[in-house]
């Protein structure tokens, strides 16, 4: 099901040119039991408490977004001999070994680049962008992307000239040396006075206009085995004075304007997870097992994909009559949203009428479910 959904994103050429968008997303859970569920840190509430982890790959272009892939994190204790049990009642596959966040977001991207969806760039938080190996995948298989980076991350202003002098027996060391220059943190350039910072608008959006300081400069990075990487730091401040930092490899000679949409390009994958959430019953998934939550992981994606298709069908088939902005008073008039969506299901596909027959048995099979579910919860109970 995944895999249709992401061909038919492939066969709309509208959604060409968007920004892929990786990210977690923690769910509280009770229990042992679940699959993935342990103690690890929740990024919702900023600590460590008992919670299911997965990573989620949003496509985004314009005011469209939706779920394309996603997986389970299982954290490594799940795969020692003390979880065996666990693995067992959650079914576990048994071919699925150990994999860290980053490396489950390699795979999706490398999905998605596998399946022709037609992105121009990848983005992704410093949970991820502070990893220089996922930022090398990227560079090796010609991806641009927008990593955000902590505001501690050391980089050189300056091609850094990096050495291994032979030592008196005349052999090379395996530790290589840096002879200049020195490193500077990338909040230290922020806040250099001869930093050029330019306010642009990014878009228009209901609210007014997205508008923010965004300031670049080339810089360097060694890695651990002496290469020098080229890349370029892109600051971004907002009104409040809260500055964000990323690298990229998008080419030297790219406007600061298309840096900074491709990089702000991030912020519609928390809509994404907010619309699962709040819209598409995420957060109401209350299986153990694994498989269920790929069925339920399939099923939000396809939810997802229906709101962004209706979307592109609604401005295809209705287009925005230009005499409301005068109307209005206004210069942009809002996009369909996941509600109004399902107010129109609502209404299109209305409840059938049911005979006093079907409607008590209807009734009857209710009644009976839940009974065998209440006897089903006192057997698990008194078990011995």
């Amino acid at each position: 099901m995944i895999e249709d959904v992401q061909a038919a994103v492939v066969q709309r050429g509208e959604l060409a040119g968007g920004i892929l968008i990786l990210d977690e997303c923690c769910e509280d859970k009770r229990g042992k039991h679940s699959a993935g569920m342990k103690k690890q840190y929740n990024g919702r509430h900023q600590q460590v408490e008992p919670c299911q982890v997965g990573v989620y790959l949003t496509y985004g272009k314009g005011s469209i977004w939706t779920w394309i892939d996603g997986d389970l994190y299982l954290p490594h204790d799940w795969f020692s001999p003390s979880y065996a049990q666990r693995r067992l009642k959650a079914e576990i596959p048994v071919e699925r070994r150990f994999q860290t966040k980053i490396e489950l977001g390699w795979q999706m991207i490398q999905r998605a680049q596998a399946a022709g969806i037609p992105f121009e760039a990848v983005a992704f938080d410093s949970a991820y962008g502070d990893d220089q190996v996922l930022r090398d995948q990227c560079r090796a298989a010609d991806i641009e992307y927008y990593a955000d980076v902590r505001s501690n991350t050391q980089v050189y202003l300056s091609p850094p000239e990096v050495v291994r002098p032979p030592n008196q027996q005349g052999k090379l060391p395996k530790q290589h040396r840096i002879l200049r220059p020195w490193t500077v943190s990338v909040k230290e350039i922020a806040q250099d006075p001869h930093t050029l910072w330019q306010p642009l608008v990014l878009r228009a959006d209901e609210r007014g206009l997205l508008e923010a300081d965004f300031a670049h400069c080339p810089v360097w990075m060694v890695r651990a085995d002496g290469r020098v990487v080229a890349d370029t730091l892109l600051l971004r401040r907002d009104r409040r004075g809260f500055v964000t930092y990323s690298l990229t490899n998008a080419a030297p000679n790219t406007p600061l304007l298309t840096l900074a949409q491709r990089k702000s390009q991030r912020y519609f994958i928390e809509r994404a997870n907010q619309d699962a959430k709040s819209e598409f019953a995420w957060d109401e998934f209350q299986s153990l097992k694994y498989r269920a939550w790929e069925h339920h992981l399939a099923f939000t994606i396809l939810a997802s994909w229906f709101i962004a298709e209706t979307r592109l069908d609604w401005d295809i088939e209705h287009p925005r009559d230009p005499a409301l902005l005068d109307d209005y008073a206004t210069d942009v008039l809002p996009a369909l949203s996941v509600a109004n969506v399902r107010a129109m299901l609502r209404a299109a596909l209305p409840l059938p009428q049911l005979s006093p027959e079907q409607s008590a048995l209807l009734v009857v099979k209710h009644l009976d479910n839940r009974t065998r579910s209440r006897s089903s919860r006192l057997k698990r109970r008194f078990k011995p």
